[in-house]
């Protein structure tokens, strides 16, 4: 894998930071290169000043991309003072340094709106440990892409009874205030950084939640990207039905009207094809950032959309005492849980949830 640096690292904390992170990728036997723009770059080190914090505008969906920022003044919110920061540098994750005296406190803040806290180790041992936690994230592969296919039966262009369900529970999500309201990315980037975001990810808001019904044995309707999950109403639009993945090419297929301007699926529609596919129990499938006790969970925090996450989440489906209802934990991230139907879901959803998601 070949990674390098862009921005400033001159500050003395960030200086030592870079160094350190030179060392132990290249240790681990990965390519350092000047050349920002080499074709075959995959992990960027942004090293960004937090008053004017400077992108760095990939070309490609495959390169990840962690800024690096510190600061002198401990935030009372980290997530607060470093998410703004993390979205206006166009990142994947964010390297948040807290100098406090002699000790420099490191926080990694992912794209979910999340963060947690990095062991205050020293020497090799700080390094090692964060190599460890950012080269699964950085060679995961995402899987967004969509292929539109205006096939879908004429019966079904206004919807049908499970349509109304996905509907109805995107409003009981709302009723448990289960939908975090959309980060408000359009008043920290211009229009050139927004479409940079829309067209790497598919991300038109940062709406967090989604929600899934099978329709048969191949094909099942879920929740658009970015979409209001408390007011879905159009199909192609709101929800839309997938009906496969091509994995030769790494995209989502799916069905829609004729005269729609569809919107992309859910980032997490490969997770859910996953589970659907290999469990034909399976009726219904509902992801929150809300969390359980005694719950088994992933280990890993993959970033949403990667077939690395979905298959980490269908293994614990897998391993489960009754996969077709189950509640699997997403390290640093929430529940997907899944259920006969979604009405099955929300009666057990609605019996208990811890609304802060542990972070570790």
């Amino acid at each position: 894998m070949k990674f390098t640096f862009v921005g400033s690292n001159e500050d003395s904390t960030l200086a030592h930071m870079a160094r350190g992170l030179r060392s132990v990728f290249e240790r681990r036997e990965h390519e350092f290169v000047d050349d920002p723009e080499d074709a075959d770059l995959r992990l960027v080190f942004n090293f960004i000043d937090p008053e004017r914090p400077r992108p760095y505008r990939r070309r490609a969906k495959a390169v990840f991309v962690v800024s690096v920022a510190v600061t002198d003044q401990r935030p009372e919110n980290v997530l607060k003072q470093a998410y703004p920061l993390l979205v206006r540098s166009l990142s994947n994750l964010f390297i948040y340094l807290v100098r406090d005296g002699d000790r420099v406190h490191t926080n990694f803040v992912t794209l979910e709106q999340g963060y947690y806290p990095i062991p205050d180790l020293v020497g090799d041992s700080y390094f090692e440990y964060i190599y460890d936690r950012l080269h699964p994230l950085a060679t995961s592969q995402l899987v967004i892409e969509n292929e539109f296919h205006t096939d879908l039966e004429p019966a079904l262009w206004n919807g049908d009874e499970l349509t109304r369900q996905l509907s109805d529970a995107g409003k009981r999500l709302d009723a448990l205030d289960l939908l975090p309201a959309p980060f408000p990315i359009h008043e920290l980037l211009d229009e050139r950084d927004l479409r940079h975001i829309e067209r790497l990810y598919g991300i038109g808001g940062l709406s967090y939640g989604n929600l899934s019904v099978r329709k048969d044995k191949k094909r099942f309707w879920m929740s658009a990207s970015g979409v209001n999950k408390a007011n879905m109403k159009a199909v192609g639009r709101d929800m839309l039905m997938v009906k496969g993945f091509d994995r030769d090419r790494n995209v989502m297929v799916l069905s829609v009207p004729p005269n729609v301007e569809p919107r992309r699926v859910s980032v997490d529609a490969i997770e859910h094809w996953m589970i659907y596919a290999e469990h034909p129990s399976v009726g219904a499938i509902v992801h929150v950032h809300a969390w359980m006790g005694g719950i088994k969970s992933t280990t890993i925090n993959y970033p949403c959309g990667t077939i690395q996450l979905a298959q980490s989440v269908a293994d614990v489906v897998r391993q489960s005492s009754d996969p077709a209802r189950s509640v699997v934990g997403l390290k640093n991230h929430g529940l997907t849980i899944t259920g006969p139907t979604l009405d099955d879901i929300f009666n057990r959803l609605e019996r208990g949830f811890i609304r802060q998601v542990p972070m570790s």
